[in-house]
């Protein structure tokens, strides 16, 4: 079938504009449709991981610190609003050391040491596993691709378009200021900023102006819901994922870096689920036998 002059006219001008949005983007140029504000980024960042509750992986680590380097497998799981587990397994496959906090209590078991760390589910208390000046809730929401938000007045928050991406400062309270860098989804270029998927590629925290942390999050891409827990003997009921169907991209690698501490964590996962079932007790660790219980007390 033939396609009058009209229909090719059309099919060109289609073309001209998603070249000229491609050449738009490739040269770090804004999308047609721009978000207002900053709270309307925010919103739409929000909207994007809205189906996430939370997310089960395996990763590689590669961490650098004062006392030297350390390579390794990690498997966590963090769910909302921040609760955390993650178990750093040997070559073998043994857990060498499990950091679990419910919100309220924590523990870090080392089985080398054999020793029992327990207390608040403190930002302190964490970072003695993370080794990151990041609370909990903060960690939480940067595993799923989310970014935390500091308490801010809205109007207090700017937003513009800065060198291919749009570049969010919000000031908070006790001088700190926080910087996020965001993208709208490639797939999302053309459409309505109302309609716009977004990722998050930077998180920092300045503190009184000097940095206090940063995170670079990439490699994203969507993932799926965690099948439910099923007793093929039927003895237990199934455990259904702790969340609805989602297939949100999450980032597969993660950079944390302290400037002022040398620190530098990164983050790859493997594998990767949205809203994994939750057995009673996930984020809550006993003290097995055999090792020695220490309070962990600190002040965040």
């Amino acid at each position: 079938m033939r396609r009058g002059r009209g229909s090719r006219a059309a099919a060109r001008s289609v073309a001209v504009a998603a070249a000229g949005a491609g050449l738009a983007a490739a040269c770090g140029g804004p999308p047609p449709s721009r978000f207002p504000d900053a709270e309307s980024a925010l919103g739409r960042l929000r909207a994007t991981a809205e189906c996430s509750r939370g997310v089960r992986a395996e990763a590689k680590i590669d961490y650098i610190g004062e006392r030297g380097r350390v390579r390794g497998t990690v498997h966590y799981l963090a769910a909302s609003p921040e609760s955390l587990r993650f178990d750093v397994v040997s070559p073998f496959g043994a857990t060498v050391v499990r950091l679990a906090s419910d919100g309220e209590r924590f523990t870090l078991l080392d089985a080398l040491q054999k020793t029992f760390l327990h207390g608040r589910a403190s930002a302190c208390n964490v970072a003695r596993f993370t080794q990151l000046p990041v609370p909990p809730f903060a960690l939480v929401q940067l595993l799923r691709g989310d970014a935390p938000v500091l308490v801010h007045a809205p109007a207090s928050a700017s937003l513009e378009w800065d060198a291919g991406a749009y570049a969010v400062r919000i000031p908070s309270r006790h001088a700190a200021t926080e910087h996020l860098r965001l993208v709208p989804h490639p797939e999302d270029w053309e459409k309505p900023w109302a309609e716009q998927r977004v990722r998050l590629l930077r998180v920092q925290v300045d503190q009184a102006g000097v940095e206090a942390y940063h995170v670079e999050l990439a490699d994203h891409s969507p993932v799926e819901t965690a099948a439910a827990i099923v007793d093929e003997e039927g003895l237990e009921p199934d455990v259904p994922p702790s969340g609805p169907a989602c297939r949100a991209e999450v980032p597969r690698s993660l950079r944390f870096v302290v400037p002022w501490k040398e620190r530098d964590l990164v983050l790859k996962a493997t594998e990767i689920e949205h809203n994994p079932p939750l057995l009673p007790g996930t984020f809550r660790e006993r003290r097995p036998g055999g090792v020695r219980a220490v309070e962990a007390v600190c002040t965040d």
